[in-house]
């Protein structure tokens, strides 16, 4: 009888401590509504990042109460008021839908004359670390379980959602094209994984190897045949008639002083 009766005891106390919670609660939490103007509605919220151009499926929709006075305006109450409708600005995860988001965003976006703009899906890790930017000029690879092949050489980046810190499964990376080649693109990006890569840049020549290729160039020109050590001594040894006219000068030239002696 004794154990029943303080069991009946604590069970009274755990229950008007509870009721005291929730008071405090349900008092705090009219505190909130009267300070942010009381009303609540159900809207949708995202349930994840949403990209500009994404349609919006069912299972990026959730219902949600919240207050009146701080929803946007345009604020979606109905998920069939959004879902299969196209994002014209980015999303993100938590926040109250609006119809507003629905509206396409004038672009400025600059592609070149003769050339077409295409998206692709891209991670961080696809598009070098996330640090491929607009005006960069990539190679485009599409890998596969068997093979991997360049796919576009010295692409145009216009725009890019994958940044370093960006991690979304929708990043992507808009590029500049031939149009013939956007349906190889599309496809490639719908059956493989694509990945960006930054050219080389071409290794400056030194000096040395400068001079060098000049004075063989000029031994070529003046010999018909590229120099080597046997060509140039060759060419710095005199020929006989020259060596034979040299001699001839030289002894007419000491012939002149016994001349006059003699006189």
């Amino acid at each position: 009888m004794a154990g029943l009766a303080c069991g009946l005891c604590c069970s009274l106390c755990v229950g008007l401590y509870l009721a005291e919670v929730r008071g405090e609660v349900d008092e705090a939490r009219a505190d909130a509504l009267a300070r942010y103007g009381g009303e609540q509605i159900e809207v949708c919220v995202a349930t994840r990042d949403l990209a500009p151009g994404e349609v919006v499926d069912g299972s990026a929709v959730a219902t949600k109460l919240w207050v009146a006075d701080l929803l946007p305006d345009g604020a979606v109450t109905e998920p069939g008021r959004i879902v299969g409708q196209r994002l014209g600005s980015s999303v993100i995860k938590g926040e109250v839908l609006s119809t507003r988001r629905t509206e396409a965003q004038e672009s400025d976006l600059s592609v070149p004359a003769g050339l077409a703009a295409v998206s692709v899906p891209a991670q961080a890790v696809q598009a070098v670390g996330g640090s491929v930017e607009p005006g960069m000029a990539v190679d485009v690879y599409a890998t596969g379980p068997v093979s991997t092949t360049k796919l576009v050489e010295g692409a145009l980046v216009l725009a890019s959602s994958a940044s370093g810190e960006g991690s979304a499964a929708n990043a992507w990376v808009t590029l500049a094209v031939a149009p013939e080649r956007v349906q190889e693109i599309v496809a490639a990006a719908q059956n493989l994984e694509l990945y960006f890569a930054l050219p080389a840049a071409a290794a400056p020549a030194t000096g040395a190897a400068e001079e060098g290729a000049s004075a063989s160039g000029a031994a070529e020109l003046a010999d018909g045949a590229p120099a080597t050590p046997e060509t140039a001594d060759v060419a710095a040894a005199p020929s006989p008639e020259t060596a034979s006219a040299a001699e001839s000068e030289a002894s007419a030239e000491a012939a002149i002083p016994e001349a006059e002696v003699a006189r």
